[in-house]
């Protein structure tokens, strides 16, 4: 039984995935040494380790097992959210991470795996080829708790990764096409009232987005200084630890936000090429498996997890280069933290879940 879950094992993915975790931690050497955060890089690889055990762990778990019992842990996922707000630990004004074990967790992450599965699990059970507006609300509401404690923290930007889920998710389930114009347009008309809703520093990243040269020694320094750090990289790149915007200290938190500019700078265009077809092929391979899926919640669970991914990069790439605002997403599998690389194994976990059903008799 092992060997044979063994060999089933999808092998293009965790590979792909191991050689992005590879480009990730000689990143993180490259821009912390001899800095305050030079032993980020060996943190990484525990995290990485960590996570290809939650993995291995979470692949040979049936999925349905996890959507049977999702009910309890959407609870107790929000009630760890409300915890993480009460007894959290507050860093740069935000409450985003509360200790276990003597490990700073942060909770938000791990919400993004409880939607994919209880999204998956309403939209299996209730059997539509179309949905209504009745049903909208209802995932909206799902969605919209969590979110909302999220935001609270604050914490926008991992917020904002729980819209791709519920998205893509309406859209596989059967989506008419007047609805999605309707909310498009109610979108537009709420994001200006929505602006008078957030926190100061929000705000400043938003304008710093359009105007960067309005502030560039403020608001707009992190924008500007990527922007150059990825110009820097020409074609072939400065060459490892020789990039003169990440080891001077002109660009910030080298190693997780804005490990892409730091990445760009020392690698190049070619370098650049060669991240983003690794991604391409990561998403790919879990869209492969969500075509083979043997049910619905199948399907669900992979585009979902492909939806997520692909907003995580292009958000993060988009921020570096100045095309998004600053948010705070991180890379996938590249970005320093414990968290982040945890959550996105257990993702790729889940898929490789999918997939082991059909070799199930």
């Amino acid at each position: 039984m092992f060997g044979r879950t063994f060999r089933d094992q999808d092998w293009p993915l965790l590979i792909v995935a191991l050689v992005l975790c590879i480009l990730g931690v000689l990143q993180i050497y490259s821009a912390t040494v001899a800095t305050k955060w030079q032993d980020a890089w060996w943190k990484q690889i525990v995290w990485i380790l960590s996570g290809l055990v939650m993995m291995w762990i979470v692949s040979n778990m049936d999925y349905h097992v996890l959507m049977n019992r999702i009910v309890y842990l959407y609870g107790a996922c929000v009630l760890a959210l409300i915890a993480t707000l009460v007894i959290g630990n507050k860093v740069f004004g935000s409450t985003r991470w509360i200790g276990v074990g003597g490990l700073k967790l942060q909770t938000s992450e791990f919400v993004k795996i409880i939607l994919i599965l209880l999204l998956a699990k309403l939209l299996t059970d209730w059997k539509l080829d179309t949905l209504e507006w009745r049903d909208l609300g209802k995932l909206a509401a799902v969605v919209a708790i969590p979110m909302a404690l999220v935001m609270k923290e604050p914490d926008l930007g991992t917020s904002l990764t729980y819209i791709p889920i519920l998205i893509c998710s309406v859209l596989m389930a059967g989506l008419r096409w007047k609805y999605l114009l309707i909310l498009s347009g109610i979108l537009l008309v709420t994001l200006p009232i929505g602006y008078h809703f957030l926190k100061p520093y929000q705000k400043d990243r938003l304008v710093s987005f359009i105007y960067p040269d309005r502030d560039p020694k403020g608001t707009g320094f992190q924008v500007i200084q990527s922007k150059i750090a990825v110009g820097n990289g020409g074609m072939w790149g400065r060459g490892a630890k020789e990039s003169s915007q990440t080891h001077l200290g002109f660009l910030p938190v080298p190693h997780t936000d804005f490990i892409f500019s730091s990445f760009a700078e020392e690698h190049g265009f070619v370098g650049v090429v060669i991240a983003l077809v690794l991604y391409f092929l990561l998403i790919m391979q879990v869209v492969q498996n969500a075509q083979t899926a043997t049910d619905r919640a199948g399907l669900y669970i992979c585009m979902a997890v492909a939806a997520l991914l692909l907003f995580h990069v292009l958000v993060n790439v988009g921020m570096v280069v100045g095309r998004m605002p600053v948010t705070g997403i991180p890379l996938p599998l590249m970005s320093s933290g414990g968290s982040n690389t945890w959550s996105v194994f257990l993702m790729l976990g889940l898929v490789n879940s999918v997939r082991l059903r059909r070799f199930v008799n």
